[in-house]
């Protein structure tokens, strides 16, 4: 196994590679190294999960809401009862709240019944209509105007960086080679595929296209126009952990072509979250904020949770979702160049991402890549980032034991020095702060890294992970 982020990579072939460390290109590493076979995981950043998969809205969906019939509909339905399964088994935080999808008006109200109805299709079957009294009675900080809505109470949050780094760090442990800062720059289709990249050729016998804003940028070097992308900006905004009692369920509006609208909802790291926008853009790098985003998302806000407004901003940040203009995930096969895209995964890829890793597993095995003798990879257990949980801070036994986790370096998210140098010495070790955050919570917290920056700055410098 080996994690590498500079250098010229190692020789050879590989018999598949994965192009993208995202929540799902993860998922199906995790799933190929069950198998006797020399496996790569390329990534264009320094990290895995530093794309689309850090700004998820981090809800562990039902697939209630998807188009019948449709190949999310089947994955989102396998893969939350398979990812609920695997985030118990490897201590990934999860909280399930249920959802209340809310009528503001009569026209919304009238909706709910019919996606009731559309949610039976899916083979979910615990909807119930809700009157406004039960509603205003299980969300009383909700603004004036709700005449109903519909519950869902299987709906959870989860935590996505937890959730893509256990993936990584268990195909990792299983003998995966992960390849970070190695951007794919141009592909010699064949016998093999030959990966030019910016640490030098790749070659592989199958090929995984899992980029995703960049998967039709692939898929184009394979000489094929499966989807075209349009990243699709979301914005969000994250209130204090004090405004965690303003909202006991994942709110969620009737929902738009453009996708599910803004939500309120909880996260597990004990704050709450407001968002997304929906803005089609031309600019895959177009992750920054914008005044009128946030502007819109204060407005639709007020509605919903009106005193959610008069509570502190813990962060402000946008995600890039990949839409295609198809209402299904972009999932094509073509067996004679031993070639898979896995495009168009939007919100949903994270609950579908273990269902979507043994898809793409079976495509393969059509395509010619040997599935035999597979074994069960050795469990991980990950640190806990979730405030429904024990976290070292507050366990006397690990204190007692260690007392690095009795000592705090950033006060607003009560991360201490344990916690900080069990991520430095990880098997997939941040280079950056912001992915030692994805791992800890460190600098997350209201003060985004004012009072801890200069420390946990040193603290990372101090072991230079994979540098």
């Amino acid at each position: 196994m080996s994690v590498t982020r500079r250098g010229p990579l190692p020789g050879g072939e590989y018999d598949v590679t994965v192009v993208g460390a995202g929540v799902v290109g993860s998922a199906i590493a995790r799933a190929l190294a069950r198998l006797p076979l020399r496996t790569a995981l390329v990534e264009a950043s320094d990290d895995v999960g530093d794309g689309t998969s850090k700004a998820n809205t981090a809800i562990l969906h039902t697939g209630f809401d998807a188009v019948p019939g449709s190949l999310e509909s089947r994955l989102v339905r396998e893969g939350s009862r398979l990812l609920a399964a695997y985030a118990a088994a490897s201590g990934i935080p999860v909280e399930p709240l249920g959802a209340l999808i809310v009528a503001w008006d009569a026209d919304q109200l009238d909706a709910l019944p019919g996606l009731a109805a559309k949610a039976r299709r899916n083979g979910y079957h615990d909807t119930r209509l809700l009157p406004a009294e039960e509603v205003r009675a299980r969300e009383p900080h909700l603004g004036p105007g709700v005449l109903g809505a519909l519950e869902v109470p299987g709906e959870s949050v989860i935590c996505p960086w937890t959730t893509t780094l256990a993936y990584a760090t268990q195909a990792v442990r299983a003998g995966v080679d992960l390849h970070l800062n190695c951007r794919v720059e141009s592909v010699t289709p064949g016998r093999p595929h030959v990966l030019h990249t910016g640490r030098g050729p790749l070659r592989t016998r199958h090929l995984v296209n899992a980029a995703g804003l960049h998967a039709d940028r692939i898929d184009r070097l394979l000489g094929h126009e499966d989807l075209t992308v349009t990243p699709r900006r979301g914005q969000l905004i994250v209130f204090d952990e004090l405004a965690r009692d303003l909202v006991r369920h994942i709110l969620l509006p009737v929902p738009t072509a453009l996708g599910k609208g803004v939500l309120v909802t909880p996260t597990v790291h004990g704050k709450v979250m407001l968002g997304p926008t929906a803005e089609d853009l031309d600019d895959k790098t177009a992750t920054g904020s914008t005044a009128e985003g946030i502007a819109l998302l204060r407005e639709k806000g007020r509605r919903i949770l009106p005193a959610l407004l008069d509570e502190e901003v813990t962060a402000v940040y946008a995600g890039l979702r990949a839409a295609t203009g198809s209402e299904d995930y972009a999932v094509r096969a073509h067996p004679d160049q031993r070639y898979v895209t896995v495009g168009g995964i939007r919100s949903t890829g994270l609950t579908a991402s273990m269902a979507i890793a043994e898809h793409v597993l079976e495509l393969l095995a059509e395509a010619g890549l040997p599935v035999t003798g597979a074994r069960d990879p050795e469990p991980v257990r990950m640190p806990n980032l979730g405030e429904a949980f024990p976290r070292p801070y507050r366990d006397a036994a690990m204190i007692a034991a260690d007392p690095e986790y009795g000592r705090i370096v950033c006060h607003c998210e009560r991360v201490t020095r344990g916690e900080i140098r069990d991520a430095l010495a990880g098997t997939i070790p941040p280079a950056s702060a912001d992915a030692l955050r994805r791992r800890t919570r460190a600098r997350a917290g209201r003060c985004q890294g004012f009072h801890c920056g200069a420390a946990v700055r040193a603290l990372l410098d101090t072991e230079e992970p994979g540098r």
